[in-house]
């Protein structure tokens, strides 16, 4: 795979990562959102993966934010989901590799160029950061593509775009995510860094805090957040079998069995099938249903 409401989008496909995270929020424990000055957490998600790193970084931000939300039960009513937070952290993942628009593959697809076009009015001047999972290495050219769409899209809206953080110890090529040495926001890999991702949303909502996200009114911009890098080491040894292993995985996307031990999702809104082994560091793509 090439691979606030804050916003998470796989340019990759969306995996099934192995996150460790608190029991997922009921309806009946998330905080009421009623009150503007809280952050609402929204998500598209095909596999769940993104669904789990929505529900860390709600867990980061505690009693100060209201979710996750998944975006597919806000359809048909997304100004007035938005419309009850101050500021909003949205995600995505990347599942059309390579697509110039619509790339997440998720429900934000349905909706960044006709019903969210209307809402202007609503979050224009709100505080809004994205985040977003990817396969650096399998998808290195096309890195969390998805999360840099999510992006413009609430930027195009007139929204204050804040936690951009800096592109040291991924293990990327390229990634339409990425303006010039920084990331629009917050990007995770749960195939190949698995082990920074809880380090890298600690780091992320603290200083999406210190960039006054609680707060009313204006914030700063434009200054890299710092979060949790590989050592050097490990993108010298990983760039050598990028080629190799993108190759490999191609070789086998029209004949691996599921009796290999790979689990096969299904987008229909692609008409493709992810296949992730059990352990959910290595995937590749089929064309149609499995």
């Amino acid at each position: 795979m090439r691979s606030t409401a804050i916003f998470l989008l796989p340019t990759t496909f969306a995996f099934q990562s192995s996150f460790h995270h608190a029991p997922c929020q009921t309806e009946a424990t998330r905080r009421a959102t009623t009150a503007l000055n809280l952050v609402g957490i929204f998500y598209g998600t095909s596999t769940g993966s993104t669904e789990e790193a929505a529900q860390l970084i709600a867990q980061e931000f505690g009693q100060d934010a209201a979710g996750p939300f998944d975006i597919d039960s806000i359809q048909g009513k997304v100004g007035a989901e938005f419309g009850k937070f101050d500021a909003l952290v949205v995600g995505t993942p990347t599942w059309n590799t390579g697509a110039d628009t619509e790339r997440s593959g998720t429900g934000w697809d349905e909706i960044y160029y006709s019903e969210m076009q209307d809402l202007s009015n609503v979050v224009a001047g709100k505080k809004v950061a994205v985040f977003g999972l990817g396969d650096s290495v399998s998808y290195s050219e096309n890195y969390a593509d998805a999360t840099g769409e999510l992006y413009d899209v609430f930027e195009s809206l007139g929204c204050k775009m804040l936690g951009h953080t800096s592109t040291e110890g991924y293990l990327h090529d390229e990634s339409k995510s990425q303006r010039g040495d920084k990331f629009v926001g917050l990007l995770l890999d749960a195939v190949n860094q698995e082990e920074l991702t809880e380090e890298r949303i600690k780091n992320w909502v603290s200083a999406l805090k210190s960039e006054g996200i609680l707060e009313e009114g204006s914030s700063s911009s434009g200054m890299a957040l710092e979060v949790a890098v590989a050592e050097p080491s490990v993108k010298v040894e990983m760039d050598t079998k990028v080629n190799g292993e993108h190759a490999k995985q191609q070789a086998v996307q029209q004949a691996a069995p599921i009796s290999s031990g790979f689990v096969a999702h299904y987008n229909a809104r692609t008409d493709k099938t992810m296949w992730i082994n059990m352990d959910g560091r290595s995937s590749f793509v089929t064309s149609g249903k499995p």
